[in-house]
């Protein structure tokens, strides 16, 4: 995922306080059973061991994520929801896996070097050890000087970004300065805007997307046998990892190629423009799963008991699919696995929900949120026509979790007003945890926003950033040490706290407004 907040315009924000005399009725007892079961008894670690350790990497249709996937069914199951399946939303694209990987500079000394293949990118059938050739374009101009000069060797890349000297901690908590900036009214006149582009910025933008798409025939057609990239920078060891080539069952050939670290990167650079000869030794290995082509979700429930709501529901979800070099323990299977502990909790103390509570963990969000998405398209609305269909009403509201392992410390309002003051009601026993703020301002990048763009209400939780922007997003540090335990523990709490409240107030949460909307069958 990718963490976007957005101030609104002219829209109120709040602190949990500022709305005490607006408080709706919220059980105290509950809340109390709630954070002594999720806080004494937690079940939060174990449930990520499994689905970061045991599962392993969980990329879009994956072995990885169908493991996962299949113990998340599994689990639910037995702790008592009911309806759990590996639900079907469409078709993805073609699966992907590392059987092996391998990097190291053999000249002009040895020294082992870390990389992974970049995804959906093709084995180099055995091991291959070639000299390395340094290629700079900057224009489809620059291609032609390294016409006949590619044959048998290994490309290396320029290094865009630098690595930051460590003066400042990878990971830090929200201060109660910053959360009250964040539930402060925005004036209009005072909201930062994003800098509109340029006609000559999105040239150049298109310009540059032309030249990347004419990389990967050129090196192939010159007879290249691999690439060495480091796209995003990165430090310390750590480096970003993405798709190499298209995941469509169509997509068109490349070269095998490996994300580097930027330190093992910049060696080479430097040797090479030094004049200094360098060979590279590497294999990878990697596996094309074409049998099943479709995406999946997993959901399960809480079945609802009052006659007249428990057709309705609220739902609770994060995205259970990751990128590849670690094993997505922060994006996200910690969300994963909160929402799984949120629900465990509330079977645990067997609730009995006016409404039906459904959990649901998206596959293929790190591929532009196409599980809930889809779900939302076969469930709800098809955001293309605006058209209604009849569950859309049922919904009462839908609470999403990808920003990392931090603590909860709010809530995004997404705009919607109307949910404020409940809101802040429902916090206000969760203050004692650090679970303060309600904020209007948006906030985009991840799973809420499918069930936003139909008009439903749809939120994502403030959580402390800790080390997820410096060190853990979409990396090779993405692992199950990068979840501190009481924090899991509190944000169980929060969101079995609010999906409560929400499945037992009396009337659905309210919704922004939606006129374009049109019901399925309506005239």
């Amino acid at each position: 995922m990718k963490n976007v907040v957005l101030p609104l315009l002219g829209v109120l924000a709040c602190s949990a306080p500022a709305l005490a005399q607006q408080a709706e009725k919220v059980d105290q007892a509950m809340v109390a059973k709630i954070k002594d079961e999720g806080m004494n008894r937690s079940k939060v670690m174990e449930t990520a061991f499994y689905l970061t350790d045991v599962s392993g990497p969980r990329l879009a249709n994956s072995p990885g994520l169908m493991r996962a996937s299949e113990w998340a069914k599994k689990q639910l199951t037995d702790w008592g929801l009911a309806k759990a399946n590996i639900e079907a939303w469409g078709d993805f694209g073609r699966g992907w896996e590392i059987e092996k990987s391998y990097v190291a500079m053999t000249k002009p000394y040895y020294q082992a070097m870390l990389g992974t293949p970049k995804a959906w990118t093709p084995s180099t059938n055995g091991p291959v050890k070639k000299q390395v050739v340094l290629v700079k374009v900057g224009s489809e101009a620059d291609l032609d000087k390294y016409k006949g000069q590619l044959r048998d060797k290994v490309i290396i890349t320029e290094v865009t970004s630098m690595p930051k000297l460590g003066l400042e901690p990878d990971a830090r908590r929200y201060t109660d300065e910053e959360l009250q900036k964040m539930a402060a009214p925005v004036a209009a006149d005072a909201t930062p805007r994003r800098p509109s582009m340029t006609d000559e910025q999105r040239e150049i933008m298109r310009a540059r997307a032309a030249l990347r798409s004419k990389l990967a025939p050129f090196f192939i057609s010159e007879g290249a046998a691999a690439v060495l990239s480091n796209p995003r920078g990165g430090s310390v060891g750590t480096y970003f990892t993405s798709n190499g080539a298209p995941y469509a069952a169509d997509a068109q050939p490349v070269l095998p190629e490996l994300e580097m670290a930027t330190e093992d990167q910049l060696r080479m650079v430097r040797l090479v423009e030094a004049g200094i000869p360098v060979e590279v030794e590497l294999e990878t290995k990697t596996k094309f799963q074409t049998q099943d082509l479709k995406g999946y979700n997993v959901v399960a429930e809480i079945p609802g008991t009052d006659r007249k709501l428990k057709n309705e529901i609220v739902m609770l979800g994060g995205h259970l699919d990751s990128w590849h070099a670690a094993t997505g323990a922060t994006d996200n299977a910690a969300g994963c696995a909160i929402m799984m502990e949120a629900v465990r909790i509330l079977e645990a103390l067997k609730v009995k929900p006016r409404r039906t509570i459904r959990i649901a963990l998206w596959s293929a969000e790190e591929q532009g949120l196409h599980g809930s998405k889809n779900y939302v398209k076969n469930h709800f609305a098809d955001p293309a026509t605006m058209q209604l269909k009849p569950e859309h009403e049922k919904l009462a509201a839908y609470f999403n979790l990808d920003n990392g392992a931090g603590k909860i410390r709010g809530i995004y309002a997404q705009g919607n007003e109307g949910v404020m003051p409940i809101f802040a009601s429902w916090l206000q026993p969760l203050n004692d945890l650090g679970a303060t703020t309600v904020t209007a301002r948006t906030t985009g990048g991840t799973d809420h926003l499918s069930f936003d763009a139909v008009g439903l209400p749809g939120f994502q939780f403030i959580q402390d950033p800790l080390d997820y922007g410096t060190r853990t997003h979409h990396t090779n540090m993405d692992t199950y040490e990068r979840l501190p335990p009481e924090d899991l523990k509190q944000a169980s709490v929060v969101v079995a706290t609010f999906v409560y409240n929400a499945a037992m107030r009396d009337q659905k949460l309210p919704r922004k407004a939606l006129s374009t909307a049109k019901t399925v069958g309506q005239r």
